[in-house]
């Protein structure tokens, strides 16, 4: 049986389930409102794409949750957290949204997340990377699914120091992703006995990375950690290029790299690149069986971000059918009770910090004599276990945890 049959399986099992309680869907109709960056430095990795995911999902679940129908908002964010937060206030209290899904920028999701929490009403992040999301800036209302900050210096930082990048120099995105990420870089490279010589904040977005570049070449650093995403990291790592920071003995780590990016910039730039993802489209046979779907829709191969919305998306539309319910906590709830087993992750599982944990993976960028086409372009070198990837809820700030 398919990953797509046995997920059609379980949506026609949970309708059974609650056959008649469709009278708990508010209008009889669930509506999810899909924001994300349409058009800016974030628009490959979530995107219009994104919402094609999302799309696949309702469409692979069927259509209807328990009769009621399935409706879907869009909106382009534009990386700003004020008009986002209008957007999803007018969502919630005219067009009475159930779940907003997307959310990438991490400004926008904890702007939008207070929406949320204030109407309670439902968001799933599966964009976003600041790991205080479900930290200092966690809520009752939403749940942080694809990744964060923290495996990504678990694993990327942690990797390089160990193999001798012991003096690092940051080049930071000034926004809360940015200084997110920043802390938990400098926390896992002084773990490991490295050292933070430098760093420099740089706006958010960024085109000419020159003054930047030369700043961390002068620094002497072993490396020079990229803490930024999208366009933002493959300007950033061809200024490197074109200046030799490599060539001059520096190392350069991405410590957020997404497949489009390593797309874009080819593997003559990008071959010996270490970076973590929590998913990668070549892994096993359902991530290729769904990997092949999506590239048949949008013309090329998914995200971990674009395979998180999917994923999210069926786990929400089933938690909706077995509660009979599109009542926000009714359905975090079930979602929270639910493992979950799919294309996207095995055993994974959401907290009570709405933090879902599931395996991560530690990848090295193909040399060009290794890639087979143009989107075979990772090899996983480890598996990063849920437990050793994610904060700890020992170590949780969240209002939601007891320590």
């Amino acid at each position: 049986m398919t990953m797509t049959k046995k997920l059609l399986t379980s949506a026609v099992a949970s309708a059974l389930m609650v056959s008649g309680a469709q009278a708990a869907i508010s209008d009889n109709t669930v509506k999810i409102g899909y924001l994300a960056d349409m058009s800016g430095t974030y628009r490959d990795l979530a995107g219009p794409n994104g919402l094609k995911a999302l799309q696949m999902a309702i469409k692979d679940f069927g259509g209807t949750v328990n009769g009621a129908k399935i409706e879907v908002l869009s909106a382009d964010d534009r990386n700003n957290p004020d008009a986002s937060s209008s957007t999803v206030r007018r969502w919630v209290e005219n067009d009475k949204v159930d779940m907003v899904a997307g959310l990438v920028a991490s400004s926008v999701t904890i702007a939008v997340s207070k929406i949320l929490e204030e109407n309670d009403r439902l968001g799933i992040v599966s964009g976003s990377a600041a790991s205080s999301i479900t930290n200092e800036h966690c809520t009752p209302n939403h749940i942080h699914y694809v990744y964060d900050t923290y495996p990504l210096a678990n694993g990327t930082a942690s990797a390089v120091v160990k193999e001798g990048g012991k003096s690092w120099y940051l080049m930071t995105a000034d926004y809360a992703f940015g200084h997110a990420l920043e802390a938990d870089v400098t926390r896992v490279v002084e773990a490991n006995g490295g050292e933070i010589v430098g760093s420099v904040r740089h706006p958010f977005p960024t085109q000419d990375f020159s003054s930047f570049v030369l700043q961390a070449q002068a620094s002497g650093a072993d490396v020079v950690g990229l803490a930024n995403a999208g366009s933002d990291t493959t300007n950033a790592i061809t200024t490197a290029s074109e200046f030799g920071v490599t060539q001059a003995g520096q190392t350069l780590a991405a410590l957020l790299l997404f497949l489009t990016d390593v797309h874009a910039l080819g593997v003559d730039t990008a071959q010996g690149i270490q970076l973590t993802t929590g998913w990668y489209w070549d892994m096993n046979d359902d991530t290729r069986e769904w990997s092949d779907r999506f590239m048949k829709e949008t013309g090329v191969r998914p995200t971990m971000v674009h395979a998180g919305i999917y994923s999210s998306t069926l786990h929400y539309l089933n938690a909706v059918a077995a509660a009979g319910s599109d009542d926000a906590q009714t359905v975090r709830k079930q979602m929270m009770d639910t493992p979950i087993n799919d294309m996207f992750a095995t055993n994974g599982r959401i907290r009570e910090d709405g933090r879902m944990v599931h395996d991560m993976y530690l990848a090295e960028v193909k040399t060009p004599a290794e890639s087979k086409n143009e989107w075979d372009l990772y090899k996983i070198l480890r598996t990063i276990p849920a437990d050793e990837a994610y904060r700890p809820l020992s170590e949780s700030k969240c209002k939601l945890v007891t320590n």
